[in-house]
């Protein structure tokens, strides 16, 4: 059966990617490869995750520039599911990541949406 196996994910930098991604949201860095030319093959995943990652692809034309931040066009863009919304919200805030609204309870569970280090819109999620 086939599988997503990764998204892509337009960054400035690697490393700073890298680092929100591991210290604020709590993912693995999976791999880091070096693909000559400055490039590398980065994924991230969340922590534990057998499912899609996230390739962290750094932008290098202006097209691909002007898509940081606007990857799903002023819409949520992707879905952080969680089983510790207060622990992950609570880490979330320590770590400076800027939530647009306070957590809310609503039927299919508790939700808040989030900012990445690049201001694309995230929903983190603890199913009901």
């Amino acid at each position: 059966m086939p599988s997503l196996g990764a998204v892509t994910f337009l960054v400035r930098d690697y490393d700073e990617a890298i680092a929100f991604f591991v210290d604020a949201l709590g993912f693995d860095l999976v791999e880091d490869s070096p693909q000559g030319d400055g490039k590398r093959w980065v994924t991230v995943a969340p922590r534990g995750s057998r499912g899609t990652r996230l390739l962290l692809a750094r932008a290098v034309n202006d097209e691909q520039k002007a898509h940081i931040g606007n990857q799903g066009g002023g819409r949520v863009f992707l879905f952080l599911q969680t089983d510790d919304f207060a622990g992950d919200h609570a880490r979330m805030l320590a770590h400076g990541v800027r939530f647009r609204e306070e957590p809310r309870h609503e039927p299919y569970g508790t939700v808040a949406v989030f900012e990445d280090i690049y201001g694309n819109g995230w929903d983190l999620i603890q199913p009901a």
